[in-house]
């Protein structure tokens, strides 16, 4: 198991499982998601009604914020048309699901079934943040010629950029920690780094997002992994609990 999902004796996530299932870590799981969940979507849509009511109209901000989308639209080349396709289609609907099918496909053959619920569950979390906060905090997207055909009205946050943090994010995570080589970690760091950065320029060149809803995916997907990361060590927890009470009995018996 990675470090990074081991719980602390007597941390928060110990406490946590000690209070909704000191012995069923699958209720322990389930309610730290669920309650996760709604504190990632409370929180991303008051900071879209914050951003988009309260920070935009100052300054100025809001001119800004439209004006950059215009000036990558109106710099536009084919082979930044063709670079900005694949950052936009490493995070979509359709290679995402792959990614996910072969890392659940691994765990499982390897009987790590907590891995494969945090792959699982990172991006089913991430996403339904995104359906409810899109739904509830309308935004236009900006005023360009778009490259793509989604609702105009959904551009707060990017849903692509969160999912790449979520998934991609949360695996490169998740390797970083199994692994002590400094290059490994090092190598896990620039792609953690630069993977959302080019998927998030590329949502803002073909006109789909503004700057600050790339800067909110990115806000979404770190909250969507840092759930999963308390959810599955508050699991754990209640696993060791439960197995060394089991343990405990045999020997008496």
């Amino acid at each position: 198991m990675p470090p990074v999902l081991e719980p602390r004796p007597g941390g928060f996530a110990d406490r946590f499982s000690q209070t909704f299932g000191p012995e069923n870590p699958v209720r322990v799981f389930v309610v730290a998601l669920l309650a996760g969940y709604a504190l990632l979507v409370t929180a991303m849509v008051f900071l879209g009604f914050s951003l988009i009511y309260l920070l935009l109209p100052l300054g100025g901000l809001e001119g800004d914020d439209e004006n950059l989308s215009q000036w990558l639209a109106d710099n536009r080349s084919p082979a930044q048309e063709d670079l900005s396709w694949i950052g936009s289609t490493l995070a979509g609907g359709l290679v995402i699901p792959v990614v996910i099918g072969i890392g659940l496909v691994a765990c499982l053959v390897m009987r790590r079934w907590l891995l494969a619920a945090f792959i699982v569950f990172v991006v089913a979390l991430e996403s339904g943040t995104y359906r409810v906060t899109s739904w509830i905090v309308e935004r236009q997207r900006p005023d360009v010629q778009r490259l793509e055909g989604l609702p105009v009205d959904a551009s707060y946050p990017s849903g692509h950029t969160a999912a790449t943090i979520a998934l991609y994010g949360g695996i490169l995570l998740l390797i970083a920690s199994r692994f002590r080589n400094a290059a490994v970690r090092v190598f896990t760091v620039v792609v953690g780094v630069a993977l959302p950065l080019f998927v998030g320029w590329a949502r803002m060149y073909r006109g789909m997002h503004h700057v600050t809803d790339v800067i909110a995916g990115l806000l979404m997907g770190l909250g969507a992994v840092t759930i999963l990361v308390f959810a599955a060590r508050a699991s754990r927890a209640a696993s060791e609990r439960r197995d060394g009470e089991t343990i405990g009995r045999e020997e008496l018996a």
